[in-house]
């Protein structure tokens, strides 16, 4: 299922000074819970251990910009982005970084997710794909390790916070007798 999820939601046709990639996440948390956390354009710090604020002029729309604040460590302080893509129905988000005082030019994402049975319970199938320009003193593989390593801490860090939620979901609240 996956290759046609990707061949179906993440394909892109980068030009010659342009790395793309996927990336593979299976959370052994329902795809509902995981949907809520990944659809909210506007809270992204909910799972994105990287930004430390979000802000968006009135309500979530595709067009929608939201000026994103980066945590010390990165060489960046802010990104605005715009949301590309939001399906409800399909579990897509996608994307598009316009400004900010970073590297990423031209970047664009789409993130989906998928249901799967993980270890006989509800889970969840993420796949995020990108494509950005590679900046000048860097090749194609930098450019791509450096924003694949990104992705790949954002997605550990959603499964992370999607599974303790489950947990949470499963157990109930403790009651004192």
């Amino acid at each position: 299922m996956e290759v046609q999820y990707i061949r179906r939601h993440h394909n892109y046709q980068p030009n010659d000074n342009q790395c793309f990639s996927y990336l593979v996440k299976h959370i052994k948390a329902p795809v509902d819970l995981v949907w809520s956390l990944v659809r909210k354009f506007d809270q992204p710090q909910k799972y994105k251990p990287f930004v430390s604020r979000c802000i968006v002029q009135g309500e979530v729309n595709v067009g929608s910009l939201r000026q994103v604040n980066v945590k010390s460590g990165l060489p960046a302080t802010t990104s605005t982005e715009r949301l590309e893509l939001l399906d409800d129905d399909e579990h897509i988000l996608g994307i598009r970084i316009i400004g900010g005082d970073h590297r990423l030019k031209n970047y664009s994402s789409i993130i989906t997710v998928h249901p799967e049975i993980i270890d006989g319970r509800p889970g969840t199938l993420v796949i995020e794909s990108f494509v950005v320009d590679v900046p000048d003193g860097n090749t194609r593989d930098e450019t791509c390790y450096f924003v694949k390593a990104l992705i790949n801490c954002n997605l550990k860090s959603l499964a992370d916070v999607s599974e303790r939620m489950a947990m949470q979901d499963r157990v109930g609240p403790i009651k004192h007798v």
